[in-house]
């Protein structure tokens, strides 16, 4: 009996055992695969010698996915970014700050919305299902918060339609019942947020405006910030064309479409070219360089995209235009040159920025194979050289930002090129990106970004695209199309890898039996058209775009160029492989693969020679410096350098280099090596360039701590001296000391960059005033005298140079006019004399924002600050520089700053005293209660009745009655008083009871003042002596 009791344990142990592991097999595909590789070692998996195992690579790239997001679902939802090395969620409003990087979160769990159509892809679907159902239950649009309308769109607007289109596909799958209760939450959420993106629009060109508030739209901080990128409102149209086609509301696509149709018509009409930043009303060009990467690239990718998904030709038509104009101004080899949009044959700087490596792919997409290779290959010297791809680097491929947050833009374009070409050495590529992610940027909690890729030191970020793109599209090159749980190129992938089904057109009404069904991408092994063109019927699909094209003479095909231009390429190879299309006989697999390495050996070839004629030019510079100037003492030398002097200018022209003066006296120095007289001297040329970039950064440290910095501070009531920010001098004008000051009255000049006298709307104003105007248009010094003509006191100049900011600029003093005569001195009499001060862009934004709501306030601008304390007792005493005609939150008894942490309180005792009876002072106390409780307003009584009790202690105080605040009880009041509402002045309150006028402040009022500002060691209440029984001098 007890054998039979041991067996019978021993069976159900095993039983369990047997169940455990049975679960456990047949768990989720994932789950499995996950455990597989964690068992093959990183050494064997990436070994260079190990037999290239495409499986394994596939499921090591699920397993790096998981990590990343069930360290984000672990640590940081519903927050909206994983923090790896903190190992804990982004909020919004509670995480520091990292300023307009911060406005693609809106506490609405970005990682988890960008990331849901991957689940799908790596086919976790349940695991989908749940996520599903945590966003439709957690995530709310009701914030209060400001966000990129660009991110928003194309993270939380693109991710909810793609994951509601990969419901419906889950959901109608036939391997098991999943998502039965799903109807369209997702797509409903979707039409919500952009409801909320949709005041954005409200432009006079239809462009939308940078940012909007979730809650309350377009505030009228928000309309003043008229300035946005060309890809910011470019990159609308698939997203909201496939939300009105899937909600049947027109008006998401009508208004994005409003908007590139602008976009298309600023551009320049002689280049064909975009500017990079514009402004939203008027159409001019803020920045016009022109180029392929941040802020452009992917207006440029809409343009052909938005053909691709919806058939409209007009977008095909431009897109041509474009890139026509792209490959003949930009493209210098395998390299690209940003350039001045109206003149393209000047380069506006000297880097490539890392979201330029899209634009392989988009050449894929174009049909033109043989640029997309090349590019694509001097991008993979650039990763093997750094382990990634930095956020920019120069055109020798070296570090010019050491960033890397993990983009995905280069993967992604190798994933289109192993698509379209099966080369295998892509995959290889994608292997190399994996390895670098696994071995230099993964972490505990995730993976983290990198701060430089020279040390491969972390930052404390993993940005939602890391989820979103760059694991997918790793996945994606490692999996044929029947492991996917959907056939790829039937979706137009968005520029943030949402999927979008081509079948959209379809919703047009068109007859689908006009043409066969659309693919993104054809394989080469696929039969696309037969060699002879009149055999159509052998064709099985329409590519949107032909990757692998045909013979010159078939121009019908919409995606090649109409004027027939040969394209310039970095190879010279057969005649017939000259032309833009490739060769019938290249279109095999075999075919390509030769074709693409060739191509790749030409590019490294001609970048390896650049860098043996860059050495040997180094070598032979002391050689070279003797036979140019004689000997290398006098070669030029930054700390040397004199911009008026003739024989320095003789010596830059020689080296390629020019000189700019720009409106705001600043000069720019351009170096075009084909300027130059030589090669050797191009070589000098940008030598100098760096020495002088060097040399201006040391200067900048060294100056750092010893900076001339100005003033500009609000004094008038209700701010009283709290908005304060510092500014940038000038070199020319009052130069102030012994802490001088110029307090006066402001006025927005008009208009407002205010460059001409002829056209000056309201000079009549600026008389005794400190006049505001914009930057720009003219010189500084000009600007000045201008104002000053017109009897302005003082000159305050916002930049206009979006993003700039005083904490992280350079240091920067604006300079005096360049209008000299031959002798040196100016050419007129006119000599500035007013003080000028210069705010940057931020600074200035928070300034005008509190003009346009108090447009009279008294501006202090000086070499240092007034204690804002100061201010607010110069205001009680009368002081007419610090009083206004009305303070915005006041009445007879109460007083409170702007910012909440100053209460002035008065109480009208008519003759009581320290000395008068017990019964007359809570007579007079109760009295001077009742009367503030009638011109008071609290949310709820608890609130009116501690407000209550503070009031009758400081009272008392006045009558010789101890006061026994703690740190507790200022905190209360402070928090009392951000509550805390009050009525308009008046005689007799709604009672009928009889209330002092301010008037009559005389007979017998006393004051009490109560300074709640941190630290709390400052917290105090006390009485205001001497008020009004003497005149106080200003100071």
């Amino acid at each position: 009996m007890q054998i039979n009791k041991k067996l019978k344990d021993q069976l159900v142990a095993c039983l369990i055992l047997l169940i455990n592991f049975c679960c456990y097999f047949f768990d989720t595909n994932a789950s499995l695969q996950v455990n597989e590789i964690e068992n093959e070692t990183i050494g064997d998996l990436f070994d260079e010698n190990a037999v290239f195992n495409k499986t394994l690579l596939r499921d090591k790239a699920h397993e790096m996915f998981m990590h990343g997001y069930r360290s984000y679902m672990e640590n940081a939802f519903p927050h909206d970014e994983l923090m790896p090395l903190s190992c804990k969620g982004r909020q919004r409003g509670v995480t520091p700050s990292r300023g307009d990087v911060d406005d693609a979160l809106g506490n609405f769990s970005l990682t988890l919305v960008d990331t849901l159509d991957t689940l799908v892809v790596l086919g976790e679907f349940d695991e989908f299902e749940r996520a599903v159902k945590l966003a439709i239950e957690q995530i709310s649009f009701d914030s209060d918060l400001t966000v990129s309308v660009f991110e928003t769109n194309i993270r939380m607007v693109g991710g909810l339609i793609s994951a509601h289109l990969m419901s419906l596909l889950v959901k109608q799958r036939e391997d098991k019942q999943r998502m039965e209760w799903y109807s369209d939450q997702l797509l409903k959420m979707a039409t919500d947020l952009a409801d909320r993106l949709l005041p954005a629009f409200n432009s006079t060109s239809g462009v939308p405006y940078s940012r909007v508030n979730l809650k309350k739209g377009l505030l009228p901080s928000l309309k003043r910030q008229h300035d946005t990128c060309t890809a910011c409102g470019g990159t609308m149209i698939l997203e909201w064309a496939a939300l009105s086609r899937l909600s049947g509301r027109p008006v998401y696509e009508e208004k994005a479409r409003k908007a590139m149709d602008f976009l298309w018509a600023q551009r320049h009409r002689g280049s064909d070219l975009m500017g990079t930043v514009l402004n939203v009303n008027s159409g001019d060009w803020v920045r016009p360089e022109s180029g392929i990467g941040a802020g452009i690239d992917s207006y440029y990718e809409y343009t052909l995209k938005a053909y691709i998904l919806l058939g409209d030709d007009d977008y095909l038509y431009r897109f041509n235009k474009h890139y026509d104009a792209i490959m003949r101004h930009l493209n210098k080899g395998p390299i690209f040159v940003d350039v001045q949009m109206h003149r393209p044959q000047i380069a506006s700087r000297s880097y490539m920025d890392a979201l330029l490596a899209f634009w392989p792919g988009i050449q894929v997409l174009k049909g033109d194979l043989r640029g997309a290779i090349e590019m694509h290959q001097m991008l993979y010297n650039v990763v093997k050289k750094h382990k990634f791809l930095p956020d920019a680097f120069t055109h020798d491929l070296q570090v010019h930002w050491a960033q890397h947050p993990l983009r995905p833009e280069f993967i992604e374009s190798t994933y289109f090129l192993y698509r379209a070409t099966k080369d295998p050495h892509y995959l290889e590529v994608a292997k190399e990106i994996m390895q670098s992610l696994e071995q230099n940027v993964r972490v505990p909690c995730g993976f983290a970004s990198v701060k430089d890729v020279r040390t491969m030191e972390h930052e404390d970020q993993m940005e939602s695209f890391v989820l979103a793109e760059t694991f997918k599209y790793l996945y994606m090159i490692f999996s044929e199309p029947n492991d996917l749980p959907f056939h790829p190129d039937n979706y137009v992938l968005t520029t943030e890898a949402h999927f979008l089904p081509l079948s959209i057109a379809e919703m047009t009404g068109t007859d689908p039996n006009d043409r066969l069904p659309r693919r993104m991408l054809i394989d080469p092994d696929e039969i696309v058209e037969h060699h002879d063109s009149s055999k159509t019927n052998s064709q099985q699909f329409f590519a949107v775009c032909p990757t692998t094209l045909i013979q010159r003479e078939e121009r019908e095909e919409k995606c090649e160029k109409k004027e027939g231009e040969q394209k310039e390429s970095v190879t010279n190879i057969e005649e017939e492989e000259e032309e833009t299309k490739l060769p019938f006989w290249r279109r095999t697999p075999d075919g390509l693969v030769e074709y693409g390495g060739k191509l790749r050996e030409d590019v490294n070839r001609i970048l390896g020679t650049m860098d043996i004629i860059l050495e040997g030019i180094k070598k032979s510079v002391d050689d070279e410096l003797l036979s140019i100037f004689g000997n290398e003492e006098i070669r030029l030398r930054p700390t040397t350098f004199n911009p008026i002097d003739p024989t320095h200018v003789e010596q830059l022209t020689r080296m390629g280099i020019r000189m700019e003066f720009q409106p705001d006296g600043r000069i720019q120095l351009i170096h075009t090596s084909s300027q130059a007289e030589n090669v050797k001297l191009a070589f000098l040329g940008l030598r100098f360039i760096r020495e002088m970039g060097k040399f201006w950064k040391e200067a900048s440290l060294e100056t750092a701590s010893m900076r001339d910095e100005r003033s500009v501070q609000i004094v008038s009531a209700p701010h009283f001296g709290l908005p304060a920010w510092t500014a940038a001098p000038a070199t020319f004008g009052m130069n102030f000391t012994n802490g001088e000051k110029v307090i006066a009255e402001i006025v927005l000049v008009d208009p407002f960059k205010a460059c001409n006298s002829s056209q000056l709307f309201n000079g009549n104003e600026l008389r005794g005033k400190i006049a505001v105007i914009l930057r720009g248009d003219c010189m500084f010094e000009d600007k000045a005298l201008l104002v000053q003509r017109e009897g302005a006191v003082g000159l305050i100049i916002i930049d206009n140079q979006q993003g700039s900011s005083f904490e992280h600029m350079p240091y920067f003093a604006m300079s005096g006019s360049t209008n000299l005569d031959s002798d040196g001195q100016k050419k007129n009499n006119m000599k500035v004399e007013i003080p000028v001060v210069f705010l940057f862009y931020i600074e200035g934004q928070q300034f005008l924002d509190l003009i346009f709501d108090d447009p009279k306030m008294i501006v202090s601008i000086g070499e240092n600050k007034f204690n804002p304390v100061y201010c607010f007792e110069q205001f009680l005493r009368q002081n007419f520089i610090f009083r206004r005609e009305q303070f915005a939150i006041s009445n007879q008894f109460l007083l409170i700053d702007a910012g909440r942490t100053i209460l002035y309180i008065n109480f009208y005792f008519d003759g009581v005293n320290e000395s008068s009876l017990v019964e007359e002072k809570q007579a007079v106390v109760e009295r001077n209660i009742e009367w503030i409780d009638s011109t008071i307003q609290f949310p709820d009584i608890k609130f009116r009745q501690n407000f209550q009790a503070h009031l009758r202690a400081l009272a008392y105080s006045l009558l010789d009655y101890p006061l026994n605040m703690e740190i507790k009880d200022y905190l209360q009041l402070r928090q009392l008083i951000r509550h805390l509402k009050l009525g308009r002045p008046t005689n007799v309150n709604e009672k009928g009871i009889f209330i002092p006028p301010l008037i009559f402040g005389r007979i017998q009022k006393r004051v009490i003042i109560c300074k709640l500002y941190e630290p709390q060691t400052n917290f105090k209440c006390s009485e205001l002596l001497q008020y009004g029984s003497k005149n106080v001098k200003s100071q």
